[in-house]
């Protein structure tokens, strides 16, 4: 397994740097767990072997290396490395650093300016840096935890090459644990099953996981090893990579719908409890399991509609924990169901009918007549009334004349669509032969 970061020995070193700090990778060639930018047929490996720099941003989780690397790009690159965060800079300050910029491109020297938390700035900001960007006058290079397309103009986007920054594998950070202690000099005090739960505590990021180990070795007894409640307790457990508004919610929901939805009721509570471990609101998830009731489930089950509403309800009155608990029953109960989107089909076939046909009248015999006028104009005239035919079935046209009978609905041979299956192919058989009488 390849070095996270390599090991700088410096007996001169600052100890009271943070140990991230202190095992900073000081070449793009050190850099390991973004091998598909850094490794030898890397993007950015490309980039700099070509010979010249373009625009950037750095699309990845904290603790990823985007700050490392943009300065390692610099440094190899020979630019002048300039760095801002939009968090608390202003029109002021990029125009400071524009000029600066300006002043040194005019010597001959091209400025790198990497900016922390990009998409903080307003579109007005991003805009900003168009006219710089397209002279040279600076190479970009933005770092962002937020999705590029949503959250950047599309005019910067053009500009700039967007390069994802994956998370920190567990071998990448076990790897980097070793490293820790081969600098420090001293092993970790854990039990192999602290070690492999501090490695999930960083969820994959790189310097969480050396401020994690720091934590270890100042709580530490001479002679103690924590096990793996107790580094638990000692550490704290980090709060998962989640964002309510933003790709963390997006991806989880998804990834949580589609588990249902493939009839896998393992996989959709895991993804249940992602969500719940990660503070998000039970009642968002009653109403998505409700929703999926109805898109996935269907007519094949008609109670899954039912259990889901009575779940969203129970947790209303339960609150939690005690109600989240009926949640995960009507999850399993939706991923165990027999699946069908055909009235999910049918709903949007028959909108997008309404949508196109505009104002069509409904046929005159299926139309009240409370008034003579109404009567005389044909209003009723000819319905027949269904519980009074054989089989309490008329076979009458129901479409507007101007549109014709229409098919929507076309349920499958699975679940409870079954039996409403054989009812339809029956009246279909019934309407067709009363229509050749």
């Amino acid at each position: 397994m390849a070095d996270l970061f390599s090991v700088h020995e410096d007996p001169a070193s600052d100890r009271s740097r943070p140990l991230a700090d202190r095992l900073r990778p000081k070449s793009l060639k050190e850099v390991t767990g973004q091998s598909h930018l850094t490794g030898p047929e890397g993007a950015l490996t490309r980039m700099i072997g070509s010979g010249s720099l373009g625009s950037m941003i750095f699309w990845g989780p904290p603790g990823t290396g985007k700050t490392t690397v943009a300065r390692l790009l610099a440094n190899e690159t020979n630019l002048a490395f300039e760095q801002i965060s939009a968090i608390f800079s202003g029109v002021a300050d990029l125009k400071k650093v524009f000029d600066m910029a300006r002043a040194r491109k005019m010597s001959g020297r091209q400025t790198l300016l990497f900016v922390d938390e990009i998409h903080r700035f307003n579109r007005a900001q991003q805009d900003s840096f168009l006219p710089v960007m397209e002279d040279g006058t600076i190479v970009l290079v933005g770092a962002t935890t937020e999705n590029p397309s949503f959250e950047l103009n599309a005019a910067l986007l053009s500009r700039a090459r967007v390069l994802v920054f994956h998370p920190h594998d567990e071998a990448s950070l076990a790897a980097l644990l070793e490293r820790a202690e081969s600098h420090e000099g001293k092993t970790l005090p854990l039990t192999e099953e602290a070690r492999a739960s501090l490695v999930r505590m960083a969820d994959g990021d790189g310097r969480a996981i050396l401020t994690l180990a720091e934590e270890v070795w100042r709580a530490a007894r001479d002679g103690e090893v924590f096990d793996a409640e107790r580094v638990q307790q000692i550490v704290q457990r980090r709060a998962p990579v989640y964002d309510k508004s933003q790709d963390g919610h997006y991806n989880l929901i998804s990834a949580l719908h589609k588990s249902v939805r493939g009839s896998d009721p393992d996989a959709a509570l895991y993804y249940l409890c992602r969500m719940f471990d990660a503070g998000e609101d039970p009642l968002y998830l009653g109403r998505r399991l409700v929703r999926m009731a109805s898109e996935d489930i269907g007519l094949a089950d008609p109670q899954a509609l039912v259990i889901c509403n009575a779940a969203k309800d129970a947790y209303d009155y339960q609150g939690s924990p005690e109600g989240e608990l009926a949640l995960a029953q009507a999850c399993v109960y939706l991923a165990t169901a027999p699946k069908s989107n055909a009235v999910y089909t049918a709903y949007k076939a028959a909108m997008r009918t309404a949508k196109e046909n505009g104002s069509l009248v409904p046929p005159k015999h299926i139309l009240n007549a409370p008034t003579k006028l109404m009567k005389g104009e044909g209003y009723g005239k000819g319905y027949a009334y269904d519980h009074d035919e054989p089989d309490a079935f008329s076979g009458q046209n129901y479409f507007p004349d101007a549109l014709g009978r229409q098919t929507f609905y076309d349920p499958p041979e699975r679940g409870f669509e079954r039996e409403i299956r054989k009812r339809i192919d029956y009246w279909n058989k019934l309407r067709k032969e009363r229509g050749e009488e």
